[in-house]
């Protein structure tokens, strides 16, 4: 009797749960439309192929001639950009602030903030990679380079390490990613003898790290040869540079560019040359460059299957209840 019973109430309710299903997989369908509509706004705003990310990141480290001084004159910049370092939309800079900006002489002007920055060669260089190479797409540049610095103060856990990698890392949230790392530096290290022959081991060790805690293995390197030092070893400094044991590292040779009054930094013209000369070797250790694709992109479309398909299941498997 208590079984007819209840066979009977089930029948008797089984209108009312068909449509309490029907109406909670509606719910369902629109709950997945509303997030896919807003989770493609969110990624089409974050993706590396529009203007407000950047496609190809490239990380500037080092001292003075990386950071700039073309065009400053007794503690003063003169304000002159060439055209091969103007603005260009498809530049951008990543400020003290972590936020993309479109890029502008000077590059390090909220970075090296001890010292006045003129022109250096970041710009030259990139507008230079896009006019031979479209493809890479919106380059974005991370200003990183202090000058004075030797590269002792570039060692892992120091604060200038750090803060390389902690920008390098704010640089690839959205999208993107860090092509190559330009390294101009070593000036500093040309005033004492020790510091001098210990350079080849502190820079092979350095450019190991940045590697190992950008997880990016084979990470490519230009490295800049010196043009000049501070001290009497640029010799010995220059002999390291060139003969560094570290693959995927591409050698740019300064040697030879116009120089300041203070025979240390590049002058605004030696600038825009090295510009293209880095440019040259990017191209070189990078190609083919590989199709850009966004990890955001492939999380919601993992996310959005397994809903789907979740939804499906539990339609099933809850309707067979009545079957």
């Amino acid at each position: 009797m208590m079984q007819s019973r209840s066979a009977f109430e089930v029948k008797r309710l089984k209108p009312l749960f068909s449509c309490i299903l029907i109406w909670v997989g509606f719910l369902c369908l629109v709950w997945l439309m509303f997030v896919a509509y807003y989770s493609f706004q969110i990624i089409e705003t974050l993706s590396p192929n529009t203007p407000l990310h950047p496609k190809t990141i490239i990380l500037l480290a080092g001292q003075s001639n990386v950071s700039g001084r073309g065009g400053v004159v007794n503690g003063t910049w003169e304000g002159v950009v060439p055209p091969e370092c103007g603005p260009n939309p498809s530049i951008l800079r990543l400020s003290a602030a972590l936020r993309w900006e479109e890029a502008r002489e000077p590059l390090h002007r909220d970075i090296d903030v001890d010292k006045t920055c003129g022109v250096g060669p970041g710009m030259a260089f990139s507008n230079s990679v896009l006019e031979r190479d479209s493809g890479v797409g919106v380059i974005g540049l991370v200003p990183c380079a202090v000058g004075g610095t030797n590269i002792s103060e570039w060692r892992r856990s120091s604060r200038l390490y750090n803060q390389l990698i902690s920008r390098a890392r704010a640089a690839v949230r959205g999208g993107g990613l860090i092509r190559a790392v330009l390294w101009y530096q070593g000036e500093t290290d040309t005033i004492d003898l020790d510091n001098a022959n210990l350079y080849k081991s502190r820079l092979e060790e350095f450019f190991t790290d940045v590697r190992s805690d950008l997880m990016s293995p084979m990470l490519p390197v230009i490295l800049v040869a010196l043009a000049s030092g501070e001290g009497p070893y640029v010799d010995i400094i220059r002999k390291a540079q060139m003969e560094i044991e570290v693959p995927n590292v591409r050698i740019v040779d300064a040697m030879g560019l116009q120089l300041q009054p203070d025979e240390l930094h590049l002058t605004t013209a030696a600038q825009v040359r090295l510009g293209p000369m880095l440019a040259d070797a990017f191209l070189k250790i990078t190609a083919p460059l590989p199709v850009q694709s966004s990890n955001a992109a492939k999380r919601f479309n993992n996310f959005f299957l397994g809903s789907f398909l979740s939804s499906i299941f539990f339609w099933d498997h809850f309707s067979s209840w009545f079957k």
